[in-house]
């Protein structure tokens, strides 16, 4: 609720689906290591038991929370915030489950009858790197991950963004795929990668492409030990052509964990943009700070 005392400074969490991190936000807002644990939203029984242990480990302090603990298969669902939205519009729509605890809402964005989307966690990212003035606040930025965001800037605000599940179908296809054995190989960022990503941007039949890649290791004509890096760069070469579909950019800002912004930031220069990497935790927290400010 707005005027919630965050003079002694309060608890960020990133509550996501397998995993939770939270950091202390101390009362000049400067923040801790994160907190990191496999309490995921899918793990928790007892949600209530969950935030007060988080709460009392903090002495009280105020929590406020984002991600899927806001989904419908979190703790409470909180209603998506229609994009075109800014700071002020997620700071408006926090939902106070009970005093002191918040759960920010993500966002959502509808066009026509066909084109719909949302997030939950990654806004705050978002606004915080534009808040922090580290990501430019009119343009494109990716916002790669299990889901990565393509999403467009409109001075300050979210005004239109795409999803794309590149991880998510990474992770199946590894753990239950005709691909499988394949991808138990790293996946380092290697020529494999590259011809990989340059496939997918000069191609569009990755469906085809991911059997043919079991096809030529069984006829010999290439190396089981390079099919992750290959697949890898084939489904972030995927990604990058659809997010690079609607608006042209030069420079796009790449935010999230250096691992991915790294494959992320080969593959936009193989599509000949530049790019500008910065570190998600270091934006979310920047993001949970502008909330607190706004509610303060």
């Amino acid at each position: 609720m707005a005027g919630t005392d965050f003079s002694n400074g309060f608890v960020a969490v990133d509550w996501g689906t397998t995993n939770r991190r939270a950091w202390m936000i101390d009362a000049a807002w400067a923040a801790s290591a994160p907190v990191t644990d496999a309490e995921g939203i899918l793990s928790v029984t007892d949600f209530p038991a969950a935030v007060a242990a988080l709460r009392d480990r903090a002495g009280g302090r105020p929590l406020l929370m984002a991600g899927m603990i806001g989904s419908n298969r979190g703790w409470h669902e909180v209603p998506y915030v229609a994009a075109p939205a800014g700071l002020a519009e997620i700071a408006a729509a926090v939902t106070w489950v009970e005093s002191g605890v918040g759960i920010v809402p993500g966002v959502s964005f509808i066009d026509g009858d066909l084109r719909a989307d949302i997030m939950r966690g990654e806004e705050v990212a978002l606004l915080g790197a534009c808040a922090a003035a580290s990501v430019e606040c009119d343009g494109l930025v990716c916002h790669p991950g299990t889901h990565t965001k393509w999403v467009e800037m409109e001075e300050g605000r979210i005004a239109r963004f795409r999803t794309v599940m590149t991880g998510d179908v990474f992770a199946a296809l590894a753990q239950k795929s005709i691909l499988s054995d394949l991808l138990a190989h790293p996946a380092p960022v290697d020529e494999a990668f590259l011809a990989g990503v340059d496939h997918a941007l000069a191609n569009a039949d990755l469906t085809a492409e991911l059997f043919a890649v079991r096809a030529r290791v069984i006829l010999g004509k290439a190396e089981a030990v390079n099919a992750a890096s290959y697949v890898s760069g084939l489904l972030i070469g995927n990604d990058v052509k659809i997010g690079l579909g609607r608006l042209r950019a030069d420079v796009v800002p790449v935010l999230g964990s250096p691992d991915l912004t790294g494959r992320f930031a080969v593959a936009l220069a193989r599509a000949g943009r530049e790019t500008i990497e910065r570190d998600g935790d270091t934006a979310f927290v920047a993001g949970m700070n502008a909330i607190a400010g706004a509610l303060a």
